[in-house]
């Protein structure tokens, strides 16, 4: 792949009668490493909103729904590219100045960064964005980004793979950044969340009432976001229950490694989106309940 052109990328999408599924892994779908993930919502209808650069992240924008252009500037030429489909979008290289237009009402943008935020790295002035592209060697030293502090995830247990209880499932509220174009929430790896990114996937097409889920992992942690919509989080340890509802794009659940989840009760619409600690591994998943009371006896053996 030529990492110095934008270009539209096929995700994978898996239909499904109960809502299809596209997933997003890091190095396999895009060329980079998943630092950071933001999305964009509540966007009125006709909106332009972006206009920067960066000097060293690349991105990688899709539209989970509704439609919008990127229009990408390399301070020679410009392209529009069309964003419409949950199961495309469009890798943008470093050192491109790039504008969000257009917006269907209610669209909803998901955009991966290569790094945390830098604001030595973002360029929000297109003149001084000119004058960069004429002269890179002005690039300045990357520096660590991390302005955030830890969610409210308790870190005593969260890591290890012994976590079994529904308890230890963590309701999170994320950062809002209120915009007139548009809200935005974002997260970072082993900020926001306590552990690495390597895999983000999405449910959309979803029918209302409809249930999807059921099943537990080994070794993968999950954050689930309602980004769109509204849905229940079944959790089941085998002993307890707990249900949590998640209804704002803003506020996140954490689903350890032992955990037996669902999701129930979809309103129409709905898109549920989830960051995996883990690439896809079949060996991961436990998808029968009764073998699941069975691994945890195991584990428990251990």
């Amino acid at each position: 792949m030529d990492k110095t052109k934008c270009q539209i990328i096929e995700l994978p999408k898996i239909g499904d009668e109960r809502g299809n599924l596209s997933i997003i892994e890091q190095i396999k779908q895009i060329p980079f490493e998943i630092k950071r993930v933001h999305w964009i919502y509540d966007v009125p209808g006709g909106v332009d909103r972006g206009g920067h650069a960066f000097k060293e992240t690349e991105e990688f924008i899709v539209a989970l729904s509704g439609s919008f252009n990127v229009e990408i500037d390399n301070g020679e030429a410009i392209s529009t590219f069309s964003l419409n489909r949950s199961y495309y979008g469009l890798y943008v290289p470093k050192g491109m100045w790039r504008t969000m237009t257009n917006f269907s009402t209610n669209s909803l943008a998901l955009v991966l960064s290569s790094t945390e935020y830098d604001e030595h790295d973002y360029v929000s002035d297109y003149h001084e964005y000119k004058i960069w592209r004429k002269d890179n060697s002005k690039v300045p030293t990357k520096t660590d980004a991390k302005t955030s502090v830890m969610a409210n995830i308790p870190d005593h247990k969260t890591l290890s793979s012994e976590v079994r209880s529904v308890f230890d499932c963590s309701l999170c509220e994320l950062n809002k950044m209120h915009d007139k174009e548009g809200n935005l929430t974002y997260m970072y790896e082993n900020v926001h969340v306590p552990f690495s990114i390597n895999r983000v996937f999405y449910s959309y097409d979803i029918p209302g009432g409809e249930d999807r889920g059921a099943h537990a992992h080994k070794r993968c942690h999950q954050f689930l976001i309602a980004a769109s919509g509204s849905f229940e989080v079944v959790l089941d340890d085998g002993t307890n229950k707990r249900t949590v509802q998640l209804n704002r794009p803003f506020w996140g659940l954490h689903v350890p490694p032992g955990i037996w989840a669902s999701e129930q009760g979809f309103s129409s619409g709905s898109i549920c989106l989830v960051l995996a600690s883990e690439g896809y591994s079949e060996d991961d998943y436990i998808r029968d309940y009764d073998d699941y009371l069975e691994y945890i006896k195991t584990q428990d053996n251990d």
